[in-house]
């Protein structure tokens, strides 16, 4: 056994700490979780003394954080465990709150992987999100008003392609105008449309998809049987950008376009072009994810609803190395903490507002845990000079 597989062994350990003081489980006594998260420090120790500082120190964090947990659920009462920690009911809520991140990263991704930092994806899920509500109210249908969100935040992203590629323009400079100038429109337009009133009750929804088969089968029909069309879109997209960025020619002119565009564009490639094309695209994306969250999760839209899902998408993408299974993980992580944090609560209703922090805080654990060890495309926020 390895260095570096003791310390995924200490992250078991960690899990099991927590795992077995809630339910089904709910162990009541603390010596089980105690004894678990030292053979997981243990566990932890032994790989970072063996050199592999990365999983060392991330069993140790996980092995302090299980047993921390589960002490914490021992001394809790078992009510509340029972309605917090429905396992079924977490992983269909995560599905939902991950949804908007995974259209987000994954726009994100085509984006950098050009070598254009889009730091706007949170203003092009906000103009998603609006104008989807915008275009299912004015049209009476559902799907329509997805495709007009889209193309908002399409065009938002070919205003940032413009700056970032055309005009040079420095890239974290133009995304971060492009939030300001998402969140002023979508209020204005939502204010002089719906005013005090709000969106309509009766906005056409994304369907849900029912699988009768699957609906039967107990924990996996609770999660899967009845799913929003989009998040089934959502998870078919992070298996169709893969097979798009690294295995087909785009994807490699793309990636190219992202690590070395003076040599692509010796061998032919139009970099501009690739960028602009990547940067729109990633915007689509984005304003997808922005409809789903509108009108095919909480069907209505309020200012600034988004809240920093955009900058948590693009944690997610950094995090999940630029590519789509990690940034899918990522997503899934964020989402499962945003479950939780609406489920917590339960334990103190006082410190409901504290809850609600923990998926920014993960994020910022997440980031910090990744600096100097994820690698960005080669030629990521640098314009195209030609010598």
């Amino acid at each position: 056994m390895t260095r570096r597989q003791f310390g995924w062994a200490a992250v078991a350990a960690g899990f099991l700490a927590f795992f077995v003081a809630v339910p089904p489980l709910t162990i009541r006594t603390t010596v089980l979780p105690i004894v678990l998260g030292l053979i997981g420090l243990f566990l932890g120790v032994w790989s970072l003394a063996g050199g592999e500082k990365r999983h060392g120190w991330g069993g140790i964090a996980a092995a302090v954080v299980g047993m921390a947990g589960g002490i914490a659920a021992t001394q809790s009462g078992v009510g509340n465990l029972e309605r917090v920690v429905v396992w079924s009911a977490l992983f269909a809520a995560m599905l939902r709150y991950a949804t908007p991140l995974i259209f987000a990263s994954l726009g994100g991704l085509f984006s950098e992987r050009s070598g254009v930092i889009n730091i706007a994806l949170e203003g092009m899920l906000l103009t998603g999100a609006f104008f989807a509500v915008l275009g299912a109210d004015l049209t009476g249908t559902w799907y329509l008003g997805v495709l007009i969100g889209m193309a908002a935040a399409g065009l938002l992203a070919l205003i940032h392609a413009i700056f970032a590629v055309s005009l040079r323009a420095d890239q974290i400079v133009s995304g971060t105008a492009l939030n300001f100038l998402a969140f002023g429109i979508t209020t204005y337009l939502y204010l002089n449309r719906y005013g005090a009133e709000g969106t309509p009750t009766d906005l056409p929804e994304v369907p849900d998809v029912h699988l009768p088969l699957i609906e039967d089968i107990g924990f996996v029909g609770d999660i899967f049987g009845q799913m929003n069309l989009l998040i089934w879109m959502g998870l078919a997209l992070v298996v169709v950008t893969w097979v798009v960025v690294f295995r087909t020619p785009p994807g490699l002119r793309l990636r190219s376009a992202g690590e070395n565009p003076l040599a692509a564009e010796t061998a032919g490639l139009s970099v501009v072009k690739t960028r602009y094309v990547a940067v729109v695209t990633s915007g689509v994306l984005a304003g997808a994810g922005g409809a789903y969250l509108s009108i095919g999760f909480v069907h209505s839209f309020s200012q600034n609803m988004t809240v920093g899902k955009g900058f948590i998408a693009l944690a997610a993408l950094i995090f999940g190395r630029w590519r789509p299974g990690g940034a899918l993980m990522a997503a899934l992580l964020f989402g499962f903490s945003t479950a939780l944090a609406q489920r917590l609560p339960v334990f103190s209703p006082s410190a409901a507002t504290l809850f609600q922090a923990l998926p920014y805080v993960l994020t910022l654990v997440a980031v910090a845990g990744v600096v100097g060890r994820s690698i960005a495309p080669a030629a990521i926020g640098r314009p195209l000079e030609r010598t």
